[in-house]
């Protein structure tokens, strides 16, 4: 009897740290929230984004929880209350847009470390995670200027702030000064028919490359520009698979990977209220597959400047 009783003992017992375990497993996870302007599919920038917090749940082994359609102060406001009331501690705003929001909520909600993208507020538990897209424009604009053969070349884009523009006619008048940049904004990141109707303008003045610079019209021009035989340069995402015989190759920015990164300094304690630049120099920024008619002698030449940027952080121009 005695040896019955001694196996249900360490049997139980067993259960004992078996359950302890588990909940401790349970209490040490912690939970990760997103805000999105939208609904995640509506363009690559959010998809991107939403990967890496799925990619948070796999490799990090924490909660996930995302608020869609988040654009007003209300929203917001809504959004983040919702999201500490549950026990979120890590809150990413996935938008430039929220950075005055969160830099208010920040100093509320003490507790929590609030991350959002391409913005210049920061404070101790703010972090702002941008990407130099300069030099992305940068080497757009060289392809662009490389390939073009009527010397018109055009940029859509939804801000004049945006640092690809800059970058792009740069790029473009290093490769070849007697190449014309045409530009159009329209003033709005989601605005695809206005997107078109720029594009059809530039299409009439000539231009035979096109750089979208914005993610949820980038796909929509595209199509339409192989479909008027126009070569063009993808935007945030690889979409070279868009429309193969028209993307010469894609300025891609890893946001996916931004999430994980700043989750392990948050867990790790060294996330800091700081604005942080990624570039072509931490590979969070990146050229996608290459267009066949880029020719072998360029793809080399220009991979041979991106790597000289990595190692001195000058572009062609600057040296």
């Amino acid at each position: 009897m005695r040896r019955k009783y001694f196996l249900a003992g360490i049997a139980f017992l067993g259960l004992l740290i078996t359950f302890a375990s588990c909940s401790q497993e349970t209490e040490s996870r912690f939970k990760v929230g997103m805000i999105v302007e939208g609904e995640i599919a509506d363009k690559p920038w959010n998809e991107k984004g939403y990967q890496g917090l799925l990619a948070l749940e796999e490799e990090l082994n924490v909660e996930i929880d995302v608020v869609e359609n988040v654009e007003t102060d209300e929203e917001i406001a809504k959004a983040i209350t919702k999201l500490v009331e549950e026990g979120t501690t890590l809150i990413f705003g996935h938008s430039s847009e929220y950075g005055d929001n969160f830099y208010q909520s920040s100093q509320t909600y003490q507790d929590v470390h609030f991350v959002y993208f391409n913005g210049n507020y920061y404070n101790d538990n703010l972090t702002s995670l941008t990407f130099n897209s300069h030099a992305m424009g940068f080497f757009a604009g060289m392809i662009a200027s490389q390939m073009t053969e009527s010397e018109e070349v055009g940029i859509i884009a939804a801000y004049q702030w945006q640092p690809e523009i800059e970058g792009f006619y740069e790029g473009v008048k290093f490769q070849n000064p007697e190449t014309n940049v045409n530009m159009e904004l329209i003033y709005d990141w989601t605005d695809v028919d206005g997107a078109k109707q720029a594009y059809a303008r530039m299409k009439n003045k000539g231009i035979d490359v096109i750089y979208p610079a914005g993610d949820a019209f980038s796909e929509d021009v595209i199509k339409q520009a192989s479909k008027d035989d126009i070569y063009a340069i993808g935007f945030v995402s690889d979409q070279f698979k868009v429309e193969p015989t028209a993307v010469l190759t894609s300025t891609i920015q890893h946001v996916d990977r931004l999430y994980v990164l700043a989750t392990e300094k948050y867990m790790e304690g060294t996330l800091k209220g700081e604005i942080m630049s990624f570039d072509f120099k931490d590979n969070y920024i990146t050229l996608g597959e290459y267009n066949p008619d880029v020719p072998k002698y360029f793809q080399k030449q220009l991979n041979n400047y991106i790597q000289k940027y990595k190692e001195t952080g000058l572009l062609p121009n600057q040296y």
